[in-house]
Formats: structure tokens, sequence, C-alpha cells
């Protein structure tokens, strides 16, 4: 004997079931619509924050790019012009994230720049907002809903 596929409840109201229904699908299709459209650079010289960072991402980008001092992640900014966001510590050797994102800058006003330090402090927060350097701060350790928020903020939300 077949089970059967699905059952529904003796009473219900089928024109609330249907637009449950309907407002599921048009939910995962948002989602399936954020897949996989960004190209992002994470600026990060603990290695084991990049792969958080990374496990956090990798549904919504085509491709990660590391940088793990400010000297390279300008250069990688100069030679992918497409990068939409930066995750910038700012905290890193060779150049602190403040002064690699004054020189981002300096070529690219458009990409998304979130700072990113274990400081939590208002001025270290004003700084890396100050000037509109970067658009937005978050605290370490990040937070993936806080990350995830932000990001919808700047590329999904209409």
């Amino acid at each position: 004997e077949k089970e059967p596929i699905f059952i529904l409840p003796f009473r219900f109201n089928l024109k609330q079931t249907i637009t449950s229904f309907i407002e599921l699908i048009t939910m995962k299709t948002a989602d399936e619509n954020k897949t996989k459209k960004l190209k992002i650079l994470i600026a990060e010289d603990d290695h084991n924050s990049y792969l958080l960072l990374t496990a956090f991402l990798d549904d919504i980008c085509t491709e990660i790019l590391h940088a793990i001092t400010g000297v390279e992640a300008v250069e990688l900014c100069r030679i992918n012009p497409d990068i939409d966001l930066i995750l910038m510590d700012v905290k890193m050797p060779e150049m602190n994230g403040y002064e690699a994102t004054r020189q981002i800058r300096q070529f690219n006003d458009k990409v998304i720049i979130i700072a990113q330090s274990a400081y939590a402090l208002t001025r270290e927060i004003n700084r890396a907002l100050q000037d509109g350097q970067c658009n937005a701060y978050l605290t370490k350790p990040i937070i993936k809903e806080e990350l995830m928020d932000l990001i919808d903020l700047y590329f999904f939300d209409n």
C-alpha cells in the first residue's frame, strides 16, 4: 500500500494555506537570487578569521580574494576594479586597514568597505567611518547575522 505524499489537516483555511505556500516559495526564490553574485576581498591577517568569514560568505559570492597585508589589499583592488565588497581588518602588517582604505578610496569610491576590528571603542568606530572612508564597522568576533544584515543592506535590499 502506498504512503500518502502529504496530509492536509482536517480544518484548514485553503486561502491562508495557499498564501503561506506562495510566501514560502517567494522567500526561497529571493534567497536563491542572492547566491553567487559578489566578488569579495577579505583583508585579514588572521588565518582563522579568514576561514570563518569565507564560510559565512560562500553562498553569496562568485569569488573571494584574500589579502594578508594592507599593501596586498590595495594592490588587489587596483588589479580587480570589479570587487563589490571589502572586509577590511583595521590591524594588519605593513599597512593598517585605515591607510589601505584611504589609498583604495583614491581610485575607487564605489566599493563597499566594512571595517572589522576587535576594538569596539567609539573612537575606533568613528575613525573607520569618518570622511566616508568605510561604509560600516563590525566588531570581532564577527557574528554571521550582523554581517549578512549589512550585506543585505548594501547589495540585496531594494
